[in-house]
């Protein structure tokens, strides 16, 4: 972490340095002068941190040295982030982009900051010219690569009676390798993939060492690959396996021939244990050289990262989960209780399955925890591991950790930062991937890489921790299958607390009232989570913690006492470049805010009493993402928000309240994400934001929502809007709700709001303009759409022809009052004027063509389902043309519908039918049960009449 950190400082120095923004902030030639030597002196520093960091672990005089200077670097982009956010004032104020002049005193406050940069400049180059000096006592090694945990090497030796669980993925791994295949094409590759002692490599010696492995390989060759991957030692070690004499032979090329000729005709299987690189170079000769093989020979890998799996090649991939709490118990208690008479036993069997439990399922920290418990005697002993954390232990740091200090020491620098700031999250807790990624942008990890958005860096740096087994329990978007939640290990969390142990803290309620556990941190706590129960007092002692750079406070009963501690908050922790407020019962954000001039990330969802923003806010020039989220009483935006030019997110979901927004709106060019605009009635005439002010936002990507639509009047401003334009757009709702008298020219402003043609998600809601489609919903225009709701259009008495969108997946019909029948118009299959025939077989027609569910609610005059025509219904019946892979339908409240048309009995797709409050309906079930009856699933006001096992 203190190689990122001194990275990212000597990044800005840098830019400071060689920066001139105006004759007014150019930096003085001392202090040029001073910074120089300063990043200097950061390099000097640079080239031992890879030393330092891995003998940190062991060596308590290095871990010291590595807090001072971690401590003096944050010192340091402080101060730069300090004169960064001073030349962004002057900026703003000098191109006018602020709504008011800059005071009288404007610029001799500059010169006063301008001095005080220089003094602080001076002083901290003071401090890391000392640092640097104290190196020397260290004999620090420039780049060194050793040092690092020792890597174990493995054989494929087992004693099988000392494995507990792990039969399932065993089974399956040996049925993999024993199948044979004469047809086969290229060397079949199995990888065992999961995070360090999981149990991989024990996994591939039990399928190794099974007899009917043994009896089915000619050849068995069992290799440690570990990191490097050394190319002519791997093939060394093959080549003695294959032919039991060490070879005398130094070249690759050499090596390689003869293994060649070596598996020539011969079954084999080789394990390579361990396998880190990420470099297809390294692999590559070596698998030419394994062509030619026999049918049924295979490779069998381990390792911690998803990623070297693809690069090899892999056919097939097993990732490896926990062991079964049964079992994780019996390993620990094998070892934990091995040679105590049985009598032992039962007073401390209670404790050691809780002990057992804090495992997770991870075999090697069963036989830690269980190694350390062995020769501990009493119960009170057992007790005290069990109440202590598993981080704060000697023997798992000692133990349990090296293997994952092997991956950690992997990562590059940026990631290393982005794995350790996990540690903030409470153990066990869901991790929003979103979330995630807009803390580390608060806290600078992703500064300097300008050659990508910040938002990608981040998805990157999560997708590669994800490959590498850091992260586990993932919940994905059922919408596009990405990954928005998951989890950490317990064990991989006690980690990051290990890793962090002087930065970051958390305390819980019960905790809270003890300063001694701030105190304990000697002023280098960073990072912070405080939850607060519902009657608890805001612990003062929180004050003094002014280098505070995160404050994530979890008030889950809508904790009071916050409110009244925000000003001296804000007063004294002006370092924060994240805060989170969430459910903190605020009702007025004190004007203090604005002393936070670092925070970079502001959290206040939830306060559902918050009534309006101080104008003071808007001077956080740094400010990149404000979370709004159901703060349902806000009124109002701030009228200077135009000057946040940082802001990327504003997450104003929810927010009920608002009835218009800012036109410093438009402003906001660097907005990536906002998830709802509001078109106001136009009594604020041109201070209020306009559907025209959307074209200004450019980067506006995921889910938008633009509601108040029919307060719209003016066509002119919706064709500005531009929004087919909007590519990184992939869902839009667009509401005609109006605070007011209706405007006319409905029709128009819907024609005028086409969608980008890469849009997915669609929802048109409460449109009373008359019975005119757009000309855009249609399949050229909207040919990726697979989400689509229609509601509240009552004036539409015809539904859309739907039939014809070819991606549509969900579809969903409501409150469209006027509708009274819905017939072949919505599917989209009507006959070309002039047509007698049936349509050419050539060119057949398929309606909704990849529509899975279906649901109409709340059609209250809805009478008809209507059947095709009859030369639509032959070609539909003959090609199974009309929703053809429809697995969901779902009616409600549709109390005047009769029947169901003929093409939806006969799909075999349909699996679920619900009905409810649906009584004609409902009897048309029960007198077409014997047609009905083959859908596996049937539920009728509620309850299901028929349900599968499956």
């Amino acid at each position: 972490m203190a190689d990122a950190l001194v990275s990212a400082v000597l990044q800005q120095l840098t830019a400071v340095v060689y920066r001139d923004i105006e004759k007014e902030v150019t930096l003085v030639v001392d202090v040029r002068k001073e910074a120089q030597k300063l990043k200097t002196t950061l390099q000097t520093l640079q080239a031992v941190l890879m030393d330092a960091e891995k003998r940190q672990v062991k060596e308590a005089a290095v871990k010291l040295w590595l807090e001072k200077l971690k401590a003096t670097s944050y010192d340091m982009d402080d101060l730069i982030d300090d004169w960064n956010t001073f030349v962004l004032k002057f900026q703003v104020s000098n191109n006018k982009v602020c709504f008011c002049m800059p005071s009288p005193c404007f610029f001799s406050r500059k010169i006063v900051l301008h001095h005080d940069f220089a003094v602080n400049i001076r002083d901290l180059n003071k401090r890391f010219q000392a640092i640097a000096i104290e190196k020397d006592l260290f004999s620090f090694e420039l780049n060194r690569s050793s040092g690092e945990p020792e890597r174990p090497v493995t054989t494929s030796f087992i004693d099988v009676s000392e494995i507990y669980g792990r039969d399932e993925e065993k089974n399956a791994i040996i049925r993999t390798l024993l199948f044979e295949n004469s047809q086969q094409q290229g060397l079949p590759i199995i990888s065992v993939v999961g995070m360090g002692g999981i149990g991989k490599t024990t996994l591939a010696q039990l399928a190794y060492n099974d007899q009917e492995v043994k009896a089915f390989f000619e050849k068995r060759i069992w290799v440690c690959v570990s990191d490097p991957f050394d190319e002519i030692r791997v093939a060394k070690a093959i080549l003695e396996a294959l032919t039991g004499e060490a070879p005398n032979v130094a070249e690759l090329e050499s090596l390689l021939q003869k293994i060649h000729l070596s598996i020539e005709r011969k079954k084999f299987l080789l394990v390579l244990d361990d396998v880190w690189t990420e470099d297809p170079t390294k692999w590559e000769s070596l698998k030419h050289s394994l062509k030619c093989l026999t049918p049924g020979s295979k490779v069998l890998i381990t390792t911690r990262k998803e990623n070297v799996a693809k690069i090899m090649g892999s056919t097939m991939l097993f990732p490896l989960g926990q062991l079964y709490e049964e079992e994780c118990w019996s390993l620990f208690s094998q070892v934990a209780l091995f040679g105590r008479p049985g009598g032992d036993h039962k007073g401390l069997e209670e404790i050691g399955k809780k002990i057992a439990k804090k495992c997770k399922g991870l075999p090697l920290a069963a036989k830690v925890l269980g190694g350390l418990l062995r020769f501990k005697k009493s119960k009170e002993q057992w007790q005290s591991v069990l109440d202590s954390e598993l981080w704060e232990l000697e023997e798992v740091e000692k133990g349990l950790f090296p293997p994952l200090l092997l991956s950690y020491y992997d990562l590059p620098s940026t990631l290393r930062q982005c794995f350790a700031y996990c540690a903030l999250f409470i153990k066990d807790s869901v991790i929003e991937k979103d979330k995630l990624i807009k803390l580390w942008m608060a806290q600078g990890f992703f500064r300097g890489m300008l050659h990508k958005e910040m938002e990608l860096i981040g998805e990157e740096c999560f997708d590669d921790l994800a490959m590498r087994s850091f992260f586990q329990d993932f919940q994905k978007d059922e919408n596009n299958n990405s990954v928005m939640k998951c989890k950490m290990h317990d064990i991989v969390h006690d980690f990051a607390q290990f890793l962090t142990k002087n930065e970051c803290l958390m305390l819980a309620m019960e905790v809270v009232k003890e300063p001694s556990r701030i105190d304990s941190y000697n002023g280098n706590l960073r990072h912070l989570v405080m939850v607060l129960e519902k009657e608890s007092p805001f612990p003062s002692y929180i004050y003094n913690v002014e280098k505070l750079r995160s404050l994530l406070i979890k008030s889950y009963n809508k904790n009071s006492s916050i409110s009244g501690a925000l000003p001296k908050l804000f007063d004294q922790l002006k370092c924060l470049r994240s805060l989170d407020l969430s459910w903190g019962s605020i009702k007025e954000l004190p004007k203090e805010i604005v002393k936070l001039i670092n925070l970079r990330y502001l959290k206040l969802s939830n306060n559902h009493d918050l009534l309006e923003l101080p104008e003071t806010l808007c001077d956080l020039y740094n400010l990149q993402t404000l979370d709004l989220t159901r703060c349902r009483s806000l009124q109002k935006l701030p009228s200077g928000i135009g000057k946040l030019l940082n802001l990327r997110h504003l997450d104003n979901w929810e927010t009920f309240g608002l009835r218009s927004m800012p036109k410093g709106m438009r402003r906001l060019t660097c907005l990536r994400s906002l998830k709802e605009v509001v078109v106001s009635d136009g009594c604020n005439g041109n201070k209020t934001f306009t559907l025209g002010d959307l074209a200004n936002l450019s980067y506006l990507r995921g889910d938008l929502k633009i509601r108040g639509l029919g307060n719209a009047g003016d066509v002119t401003e919706a064709r500005k809007a531009k929004l087919h334009n909007k590519k990184d757009l992939f869902g839009l709702t667009l509401n005609f709700d109006s605070s007011t008298a209706r405007m006319c020219h409905e029709d128009k402003i819907l024609e005028a709001l086409q969608p980008p043609g890469n849009m997915e998600r669609l929802e048109i809601r409460c449109f009373n303009g008359p019975i005119l489609f757009p000309s855009w919903l249609n399949s050229s225009a909207l040919a990726q759409l697979r989400h689509f709701t229609l509601g509240n259009c009552r004036n539409w008495t015809l539904l859309p022809p739907l039939g014809e969108l070819p991606s549509l997946e969900s579809l969903q019909i409501l409150n469209m009052n006027g509708v009274k029948k819905v017939g072949e118009e919505f599917l989209g299959l009507r006959k070309e004027e002039g047509q007698t025939s049936t349509p050419s077989s050539s060119s057949p027609m398929i309606a909704f063509q990849n529509l899975k569910s279906l649901r109409f609610s709340n059609m209250v005059k809805w009478k008809h389902w209507i059947n095709c025509e009859s030369h639509l219904q032959r070609v539909a019946e003959m090609d199974n043309a009309i929703m053809p892979q429809l697995q969901s339908l779902d009616l409600q409240i549709c109390g005047k519908l009769k029947a169901l048309p003929h093409y939806l009995l006969g799909l075999t797709s349909l699996k679920e039918l619900s009905v409810d409050c649906c009584p004609f309906l409902a009897e048309y079930c029960q007198k077409e049960w014997p047609n009905i009856s083959r859908i596996p699933n049937i539920r009728l006001d509620g309850v299901y009449v028929q349900r599968s096992s499956h």
